[in-house]
């Protein structure tokens, strides 16, 4: 299974990524070893998590989401919140 995620980082940016093992790769993020951008914005933590089938399916769901504005994907998360349904 793969999952696309999105973090809060410190200064209130978003970050979206994918992965098989969502905990660890949070953890690689936190230690300065995930991508450059979690390295220079401090990540708090996971806001967002959508489990797909195939790394096929997760890197075109990332591409998708990366390409929305930030209002966009507050939305999306706040829409998964109160569904429940992304966690």
């Amino acid at each position: 299974m793969w999952y696309v995620y999105i973090l809060l980082c410190e200064d209130g940016s978003f970050y979206t990524g994918c992965t098989t093992d969502v905990a660890r790769r949070f953890s690689q993020h936190q230690l300065g070893r995930g991508g450059h951008y979690t390295r220079s914005h401090k990540p708090l933590k996971v806001i967002y998590q959508q489990p797909l089938e195939t790394q096929s399916l997760a890197l075109k769901r990332e591409a998708e989401i990366k390409s929305w504005s930030k209002a966009q994907k507050t939305q999306l998360v706040e829409s998964a919140l109160s569904s429940r349904t992304a966690f």
